[in-house]
């Protein structure tokens, strides 16, 4: 099947959730492999080619976002949390130390499915984006070498702070980024508790990219968290 070439770990402990998953992996013809703890999963990252990890975050050995961090050091696979912590705050969390998104117990196989291929689209993107500058969501452009944004094949003009910001966006399409990482990356670190002006400026740059910025269709804005750039 045409998934074959695309090898996932699953890392659950669990048994019955393990099963589903795999099974909706079968369905779509992934390749996967599973490990029921924080050690396995280490072993198994470091000894075979992986190409998304889905994660609990509640093993019995190594918290998860131990994982997501050793990870981090050395590989950019798409990183989905698969937990049933539902708090806002587990979510930063694991989002700001650099998981991709972030999918809460229970859901459904089309939901997992539909995370995964939004995750490994962003990966196909960002490896054809390494060549090539320019970066598109629908009717929205951007080139980063000529530094033009356009919309409808018309140029607009944005002022610095927009296009970094929305530069930020395009570089991550499809993944969750919380307020905290957003104002780090856009302002700096003197400015990570300044959400005010963050929401200032995504009103802005809303009014210029979206036809009606109360209903957005390129940046959605993900409660509690933070904001998401669509994959269409």
């Amino acid at each position: 099947m045409k998934n074959m070439n695309i090898n996932i770990l699953i890392v659950e402990d669990d048994p019955q959730i393990r099963n589903f998953i795999a099974y909706a992996l079968n369905g779509e013809g992934f390749a996967h492999k599973a490990a029921n703890n924080g050690n396995n999963a280490l072993s198994l990252l470091v000894s075979e080619k992986f190409d998304l990890l889905l994660l609990d975050l509640g093993l019995p050995d190594i918290d998860g976002t131990t994982i997501i961090e050793k990870v981090r050091e050395w590989s950019d696979m798409p990183i989905i949390v698969v937990s049933a912590r539902d708090q806002d705050r587990e979510k930063v969390s694991a989002l700001d130390i650099g998981a991709d998104d972030y999918l809460t117990k229970p859901f459904s196989s089309a939901e997992l499915m539909a995370r995964i291929r939004v995750a490994l689209r962003h990966v196909s993107k960002l490896n054809k984006e390494k060549e090539n500058s320019v970066f598109k969501v629908g009717e929205l452009q951007m080139d980063l070498n000529k530094r033009i944004v356009e919309l409808e094949g018309s140029q607009i003009h944005v002022t610095p702070m927009e296009y970094n910001l929305l530069a930020l966006f395009f570089k991550n399409i499809g993944k969750v980024l919380t307020t905290g990482y957003i104002l780090k990356e856009v302002w700096g670190v003197d400015y990570n508790s300044d959400t005010q002006a963050l929401r200032a400026l995504m009103a802005a740059l809303r009014r210029k990219i979206e036809k009606n910025p109360a209903k957005p269709r390129y940046i959605m804005t993900e409660v509690g968290v933070g904001y998401r750039m669509i994959d269409e």
